[in-house]
């Protein structure tokens, strides 16, 4: 009798994604014929509609997709089994938590176990399942670095490249026309992706969200650039990054069933206070947006995406459920689900990596 193994993707879309998807089924065939992995299409969203939306993944479906970017099994936000949609007769939009249904779900299609690829909000879910009795394990996925217990997550360094080859492309631009040019970028609530790309690229000012921004701190960057004629700048800022006394730019929560509040408007809101300034520059913004999460994956998050859904499958061989991969240089670890989510990797503000971006004299807005 076959064994039977599911895989999820879920949260934000992220390169590396189907690097972990293969290195899964690869690892299972390696082990034995008996395993059968299935993807759930769009997160668990999948195994909870009527009819089931699943995929069996075998090697000849996974064959090369490790140099592709997003997930082949699809991935959302949206809904899931603790806030699944539904329309009452008015049409209102509510949610209703789905969760024994999963697991039952799961128990009649004969799981043996459960990988669920995904960030912080889709690990909370992981850990939830789990009290209830799913036989689930954590791979750590997120652009923004920001789950404890990993020294990386994949997707992370993909992001930071493109993040770093904006910069270089704003750097000749604003040259050229003597301007002041504003990148935003993801990241949430941690400024990894903006300090990384910042050191890379050379920006004169980061702002982070761990260090609310003084204007006046700004200023005085922005005016040795420019005092001696005709100058040009270039400030990266975090989607999350706010003011002294100010709060992150947002939209609130887009609908009922999402998990996060969308985080939009920090750049924007930078661009207006500088020309609150009137340095005599003209400053211009450019949000790089979702560029970050897509396209192929560089070597770095391929390897390290391999290296999560190789030991993950081996976790589900050990029933080590309830945890999550972990990288910590050189080595591969695991963490307990619940350990890993109580609070977000944010950066250290006493960590070498700050003390490097001030050594470079980048102005971190305080």
């Amino acid at each position: 009798m076959k064994k039977r193994l599911l895989v999820a993707t879920g949260g934000g879309d992220c390169p590396g994604l189907n690097a972990v998807i293969r290195a899964i089924v690869k690892r299972s065939r390696l082990e034995s014929d008996d395993w059968q992995v299935i993807g759930s299409i769009d997160a668990f969203n999948g195994i909870l509609q009527d009819p089931m939306k699943l995929v069996e993944l075998t090697p000849e479906v996974v064959a090369g997709i490790h140099v592709k970017g997003g997930t082949i099994i699809g991935t959302t936000n949206k809904g899931g089994p603790f806030a699944w949609p539904v329309k009452d007769i008015k049409g209102n939009i509510t949610t209703v938590d789905r969760s024994n249904d999963l697991i039952r779900r799961i128990q009649y299609e004969g799981f043996d176990g459960v990988i669920n690829i995904g960030g912080d909000g889709s690990q909370r879910i992981s850990q939830k399942l789990f009290e209830k009795g799913c036989p689930i394990i954590g791979v750590p996925k997120t652009i923004d670095n920001d789950l404890s217990f990993t020294d990386f997550t994949f997707g992370f360094q993909t992001a930071v490249e493109i993040a770093t080859d904006a910069i270089d492309k704003l750097v000749t631009t604003a040259a050229s026309h003597h301007r002041i040019f504003v990148l935003e970028v993801m990241g949430r609530y941690a400024g990894w992706i903006a300090l990384h790309a910042a050191i890379a690229g050379g920006a004169e000012v980061c702002l982070i969200p761990e260090i609310p921004y003084n204007l006046d701190k700004i200023k005085e960057s922005l005016v040795d650039r420019i005092k001696d004629g005709p100058g040009f700048a270039v400030i990266i800022i975090a989607e999350g990054a706010k003011p002294i006394g100010g709060e992150m730019a947002n939209e609130g929560f887009k609908s009922v069933e999402s998990h996060e509040v969308h985080l939009k408007g920090a750049g924007e809101r930078l661009v207006s206070e500088i020309d609150s300034l009137e340095l005599g520059v003209e400053t211009r913004l450019l949000v790089l947006g979702h560029l970050q999460r897509g396209g192929i994956p560089n070597a770095f998050d391929r390897i390290l995406a391999a290296q999560f859904g190789t030991k993950a499958f081996e976790m589900v061989l050990n029933k080590q459920f309830g945890e999550m991969v972990c990288y910590t240089h050189p080595n591969l670890t695991t963490v307990k689900i619940k350990k890993a989510i109580k609070e977000y990797n944010l950066i250290d503000l006493d960590s070498d990596i700050v003390a490097t971006a001030r050594g470079l004299d980048i102005n971190l807005g305080d």
